[in-house]
């Protein structure tokens, strides 16, 4: 019996790589010095182990930053899909709904160095020209889905790629600052990654009426982490 090969289209595979790149940890955005108030969290005792880590990394996901970042990064892919300059509003609604000053600079820092990254190593006209409305900070998940969407990118995979970085960039900050090893963090991806990929599918459908959130104790650990004695991330 002849072997069966099943190929990729070109386009797909090319995507495929372009995405990785995109949200891979040597991408140059800053990603690493930030723990989105994960530090305070292992300061206060909140995260000890790896039970109270996947439990608070799954709260951020379901209930605060991540699912409102997913359905931003979709209403960006859409306005950039049609050229819309609503990318604007939606810029700026993003960046308003950063609690503190550090989650604010999280976002704003790495939007603007993942736009200017992916200007200068994938040249791409539409994206260019979406970008003059963007003259100031820029959101990281409005700058990921308007980059993808000037791309003509599939959004569904754009959005849990997003959601799984994410997640990996926690886990990545807990091996840093919480008593968890590579392994206890790996085993937390696993346990998540389901919850990211239901994150993501309810997003793509989701609207800016969809957005909320409800993690207090983080957004004032955000607070109390500006003027934490010893830390060694931004946020």
């Amino acid at each position: 019996m002849a072997a069966i090969t099943i190929t990729m289209p070109p386009t797909e595979a090319l995507d495929a790589l372009r995405l990785m790149a995109w949200l891979s940890p040597g991408y140059p955005v800053g990603a690493y010095a930030y723990s989105h108030g994960l530090e305070w969290a292992v300061e206060a005792g909140d995260v000890r182990d790896e039970a109270s880590l996947a439990d608070w990394i799954g709260d951020v996901c379901e209930r605060g930053a991540l699912r409102n970042d997913l359905i931003l990064a979709a209403e960006a892919h859409r306005a950039a899909m049609c050229g819309s300059d609503a990318i604007r509003a939606i810029n700026d609604l993003a960046l308003a709904l950063a609690p503190s000053r550090e989650l604010h600079l999280e976002t704003s820092q790495q939007g603007r160095s993942f736009l200017d990254a992916t200007l200068g190593a994938w040249p791409c006209a539409p994206l260019s020209s979406l970008t003059e409305h963007l003259p100031g900070p820029v959101a990281y998940p409005v700058a990921v889905g308007l980059a993808a969407g000037a791309h003509r990118m599939v959004l569904a995979p754009v959005l849990a790629a997003y959601g799984l970085a994410f997640l990996q960039n926690l886990v990545s900050a807990a091996l840093r600052a919480a008593p968890v090893g590579q392994a206890a963090g790996t085993r937390v991806v696993a346990a998540l990654a389901p919850r990211i990929a239901r994150l993501a599918d309810a997003a793509a459908g989701a609207g800016l009426d969809a957005l909320g959130a409800a993690t207090f104790r983080l957004d004032l650990g955000s607070f109390r982490h500006e003027t934490q004695y010893s830390r060694i991330f931004r946020s």
